[in-house]
């Protein structure tokens, strides 16, 4: 196979864009939008128009109260695209990442920041230096932002370095955990708070297996574990329990032709790739496979052991599911996500599935304290304007594929709460934050970005997760919007 570093493979055309301003349909203003139907590139539209400013404002005004007991940063990372001249050349998953955030502190929003992760790339684009070595696979993460040991780290799957912001979100620099990274990382690491280790699986093209990787209580790799895959396939999340490690070897898998033709992301549907799930002692060892019907598997609610079983909550799309997208700028599915509940029976060597809710969702999240033990509460977004991309090109999309809502489920009940949300306020992924002393799983808030349409701008909007279905307890209103994205962080002060 012929080598593939991360720039001609994951960032393919995008590459080419120069620093100029970006094209019209890029920064038409979401009221002024065509309708899904009419749009020829729906994640560069509507509420994913990139932003083409970094803004900075202080003392936010905010209708309700912001409870006094929040203190830290509300950071959410996602693909803002910069300089872009041709929209063909361009997928969704390969804007340079930016990252928005609200300051809040004894009941005031300080401020609102959003700022551009600074690659190599991006300060040539801005017109800036970059004043360090240029790393390999260098990349503006784009995928997640978290805090690990004091320190806040853009995240990025496959090969480039994380990016460490300091807590005004300017770029510090590259991280390698103490100089002991070598290779590709994660977007979404699981981080157990009971034994103070970060968990990740990691992926790269050219390699014939993934990588369980666990990071110590002193900030070092600790430990690599080799897991040999055939094909090459994405593994964009994972799950961590207690005693398992749980990764998801679905039918998306590396195209060497597709990456020779330039395509912008030669990962493609596989049907000679079989689905399975592979379950492997947390410390290392063997891992046991067990097939299961072709799926897109996207993202881990949370995982636990429960006796013989290993019990994954997570959100799929039903097969086949196009990572390129054949006719739009971004991911292709044939239908919406769902949440599920897939029970690894470990004895007699089966999975099972059950549906916990068919209505379209993604991003879903859990109180991060119960990462990999069980846990009765998840919390989901869904955003019309998400289904109807994804659903771009194969017609009229449901009439629930509209609907814009948060949702928090109760997962020992079966019921779920659904906080609805006018139609064009499309809302970002929400993350449950727990308040000091809190007795019981769901007492605390949770806080999700949520577009505007009437200022045509976004509010942090903040609920309390035991009224979740109640007005919200603040809505923080910031000075501009912020695009569909990925996925985010509470950092608490210390």
């Amino acid at each position: 196979m012929a080598e593939h570093t991360r720039r001609t493979v994951l960032r393919g055309a995008a590459g080419i864009a120069a620093a100029s301003a970006l094209t019209g349909a890029a920064t038409r203003p979401a009221a002024a939008a065509a309708e899904p139907a009419e749009r020829l590139h729906p994640f560069l539209e509507g509420a994913f128009a990139p932003v083409t400013e970094e803004l900075t404002a202080f003392d936010l005004p905010v209708t309700g109260r912001i409870p006094h007991e929040l203190n830290g940063r509300y950071l959410r990372n996602g693909p803002n695209v910069l300089g872009l001249e041709d929209p063909r050349a361009h997928h969704w998953m390969l804007g340079d990442g930016m990252v928005h955030g609200v300051r809040l502190r004894d009941g005031r929003a300080e401020w609102y920041r959003n700022r551009w992760v600074r690659s190599s790339q991006v300060a040539a684009k801005l017109g800036e230096s970059y004043p360090r070595p240029v790393p390999p696979d260098d990349f503006a993460c784009n995928t997640h932002v978290v805090p690990y040991r004091g320190r806040i780290l853009a995240l990025q799957e496959s090969g480039p370095l994380p990016y460490e912001l300091d807590g005004e979100l300017n770029t510090v620099g590259t991280h390698d955990f103490r100089g002991t990274l070598e290779g590709a990382f994660t977007a979404h690491t699981k981080y157990d708070a009971r034994t103070d280790e970060l968990h990740a699986i990691t992926y790269y093209p050219t390699w014939d297996h993934v990588r369980h990787l666990v990071v110590g209580p002193d900030g070092r790799l600790a430990r690599t574990t080799r897991i040999p895959v055939a094909d090459a396939p994405m593994m964009h999340d994972f799950a961590l329990t207690e005693r398992h490690v749980v990764v998801f070897d679905v039918p998306v898998t590396f195209d060497p032709a597709a990456a020779e033709r330039g395509a912008p992301v030669p990962y493609v549907w596989n049907r000679e790739h079989p689905a399975r799930v592979g379950v492997m002692p947390r410390g290392g060892g063997a891992v046991r496979w067990f097939d299961v019907d072709p799926v897109f598997y996207s993202h881990t609610l949370n995982a636990y052991d429960e006796g013989a079983s290993v019990v994954i909550d997570l959100t799929t799309y039903p097969a086949p599911f196009d990572v390129a997208g054949p006719t739009t700028d971004g991911p292709h599915a044939v239908g919406t996500a769902r949440l599920e509940r897939w029970t690894v029976d470990l004895r007699h060597g089966r999975v099972r599935r059950r549906t916990l809710d068919d209505r379209p969702q993604e991003f879903p999240r859990v109180n991060e304290e119960l990462v990999s033990h069980r846990h009765r509460y998840g919390y989901s977004a869904a955003a019309a304007e998400m289904s109807v991309a994804y659903l771009a090109g194969d017609g009229n999309p449901p009439d629930r594929a509209f609907s814009d809502a948060l949702f928090k489920h109760d997962l020992a009940r079966g019921t779920a709460q659904v906080h609805r949300l006018p139609r064009g306020a499309a809302a970002g992924e929400a993350v449950f934050v727990p308040r000091e002393h809190a007795a019981q799983e769901d007492d605390g808030y949770t806080l999700a970005y949520v577009h505007d349409p009437d200022r045509g701008a976004a509010d942090l909007v903040i609920l309390a997760a035991q009224d979740f279905t109640g007005a919200p307890v603040a809505r923080i209103h910031l000075p501009g919007r912020v695009p569909l994205g990925f996925h985010g962080s509470w950092i608490p002060d210390a």
